[in-house]
């Protein structure tokens, strides 16, 4: 394999790929990316934020286009608009970006761009990223209200067209009112089991439940902020993630609920920027880990010690069979889950 670069952003190709299908339900991908690689790192298809949150819809349609225009450029890469797309790159030696959005905020209060941006290639709907918009609340906000009634037109309306909705980063209250008032899956892309570690990124018991009740799945997140335990501050390996692994499958009864979203880049991580006439005061699901092991966004210490490239998902894969899974556990976990709850919403 080639060496790593130091900004994480650029993966090793994989000597030889595994046979399973890999979705990556939460990903970003940035301008200097390598895409004429990208389908030789081990994930099938790469759920990849297609615009900065917080986004007007000027800028949501221009994020949107994009990932279009990268797939014409590169051969090996498409935009899946069913699951079937995502089986066939597989077969083909491909792969895929579904189109998500990690906020609500370009609908504003006009439902119809709902179904516009699916029409675009827009398949996973993020309502409110971390503070509360028009539709719900987040999980940062002080709020940490529910649905609003103008959010319960959006779930309609995601139902309708076709629009899977995630969860993450939405308060509690918000997440449990869309799993209760979607006729669909809904799923939550990259989020871990709060039991496991309490940050307020992750999600508790009732949560996880109530999304498997529902048929969705919870994609856990080998982030390392939030599989960091309190009681460590070493750099945390997949058998600290694992755990959560273990924590969904004890409490839903089975893995037929579990997905991953690594939360990775392809490209470099750009810097985060700040307002200079000050922000507010959010908690950070990072800030234990930015003094205790790395405040380096770019850093591969952000990921785990022993998975921070895309094809070091064959040591999760190895871990999980020396943990007792079996190859249909992996299977579900890395794609066949996420899958179903495509081929059941996507229309």
């Amino acid at each position: 394999m080639q060496d790593l670069r130091p900004d994480s952003g650029f993966h090793p190709i994989s000597e030889k790929d595994h046979p399973y299908i890999f979705i990556d339900a939460c990903m970003q991908a940035w301008p200097d990316a390598e895409y004429h690689i990208a389908h030789k790192h081990g994930v099938t298809a790469y759920n990849v934020t297609s615009w900065m949150p917080h986004a007007t819809l000027e800028q949501a349609v221009e994020g949107i286009m994009f990932w279009h225009l990268i797939a014409r450029k590169n051969p090996a890469l498409s935009i899946a608009a069913q699951a079937g797309d995502i089986r066939r790159a597989k077969q083909e030696g491909k792969s895929v970006f579904i189109l998500a959005a990690q906020d609500g905020d370009f609908i504003s209060n006009k439902l119809h761009r709902v179904e516009a941006l699916y029409r675009l290639g827009l398949r996973i709907l993020l309502p409110a990223y971390n503070t509360a918009n028009m539709i719900c609340s987040g999980c940062l906000d002080r709020t940490q209200g529910g649905l609003t009634r103008f959010g319960t037109l959006v779930v309609k309306e995601s139902n309708r067209v076709g629009m899977l909705l995630d969860c993450s980063h939405l308060a509690k209250r918000s997440s449990l009112d869309i799993i209760a008032e979607s006729e669909k899956p809904v799923v939550f892309t990259h989020s871990n089991a709060k039991a496991i570690v309490d940050n307020p990124r992750n999600i508790d018991d009732e949560q996880i439940k109530a999304c498997a009740e529902r048929g969705g799945v919870i994609g856990l997140a080998p982030w390392g902020p939030l599989v960091l335990k309190e009681t460590s501050s070493e750099w945390p390996a997949i058998d600290d993630f694992i755990d959560h692994v273990d924590h969904v499958a004890g409490l839903t009864g089975s893995t037929r609920h579990i997905g991953i979203g690594t939360d990775m880049s392809i490209g470099t991580y750009p810097d985060h920027v700040h307002d200079p006439w000050g922000e507010p005061d959010y908690p950070s699901p990072s800030e234990r880990y930015d003094r205790t092991v790395t405040s380096d966004i770019r850093s591969p210490r952000r990921a785990l010690r022993d998975w921070n490239s895309y094809p070091q998902v064959v040591n999760f894969i190895d871990r999980l069979l020396a943990r007792g899974y079996g190859p249909q556990d992996v299977a579900n976990i890395l794609g066949e889950n996420f899958l179903r709850v495509f081929a059941e919403v996507w229309v």
